[in-house]
């Protein structure tokens, strides 16, 4: 595919192979280090690489975000036809059409202002959030893409973050480096994140289903962290999904089938206790 890409690259257009697969390779490279090192190779010379994954249930998947990330690419699961219109249709600037390449964020907290900081997710990247900067690399950003960190921040003093609070100091520094798609040239523009604090129910939409989405993660997880109860993840679904974006619909119903799952297992479980004493 590499050697068919590169006798056909047009300068400044999107050169890119798209490798769909359930993830069982069988031909070629096939070991993780050896494919790690091809896509590593070839991504120097301008080819991108997106990984669609696909099947129903049996996706062998432990390669594909990895290589997609060497390449300088995407992933997708496609796992039914609504899946597959969305990635591959509705979003199909997004998954084919790069803007920017080693798109980086890094975000940096004023001490003054916050006393510590959680990065939700990223469980796996924790020699990452070391100190009071983090540093995110994005990879390759999408045409229309957009990308969202969300952190859980303790204020030095709680009067600091409340609404029409007179403090002004900014809360945190965002700094985005990339480079445009084909170009090795690095740009960087910054913005201040300005002590504009609103409550949840204020907030706007978007921001309220990804609230929700992060506590159903960690609900899921038993983080320790998730002390809100199921019904307030139900609660902001429905206060914010929109019910004609089938993914959005379909994540409520899987917000309200784990909200009663885990309410019968708390019951069962206290049923039990009692019984035991």
């Amino acid at each position: 595919a590499y050697k068919v890409a590169k006798s056909t690259f047009i300068t400044g257009g999107n050169n890119r192979i798209i490798l769909a697969t359930d993830g069982d390779f069988n031909v070629g490279e096939t070991t993780e280090k050896a494919l790690d090192e091809l896509i590593s190779r070839e991504r120097q010379s301008g080819v991108y690489l997106t990984c669609i994954g696909v099947g129903m249930g049996n996706l062998k998947d432990s390669k594909l975000q990895v290589l997609a990330k060497k390449g300088n690419g995407n992933y997708a699961y496609l796992d039914n036809i609504n899946e597959a219109e969305k990635t591959l249709v509705q979003e199909l600037t997004q998954t084919l059409y790069a803007v920017a390449d080693d798109a980086v964020l890094n975000i940096e907290f004023n001490p003054a202002m916050v006393k510590k900081y959680r990065l939700i997710g990223f469980d796996n990247k924790k020699e990452a959030l070391a100190n009071n900067s983090v540093e995110l690399e994005g990879g390759e950003v999408g045409s229309g893409n957009s990308t969202m960190a969300i952190f859980q921040i303790t204020p030095t003093d709680m009067n600091v973050l409340t609404p029409n609070s007179a403090v002004a100091e900014n809360i945190a520094e965002v700094t985005v480096r990339y480079s445009q798609a084909g170009d090795t040239l690095q740009r960087k523009m910054s913005c201040r994140v300005p002590n504009n604090f609103l409550a949840i129910d204020e907030a706007p939409k978007p921001l309220k289903f990804a609230a929700s989405v992060s506590l159903f993660a960690m609900k899921l997880k038993n983080s320790p962290f998730a002390t809100g109860e199921w019904q307030m993840v139900e609660d902001l679904a429905r206060a914010s999904a929109d019910n004609n974006n089938f993914l959005q619909a379909e994540y409520l119903k899987l917000v309200e089938t784990a909200r009663k799952l885990y309410d019968d297992k708390k019951r069962k479980k206290k049923r039990k206790k009692g019984a035991d004493e």
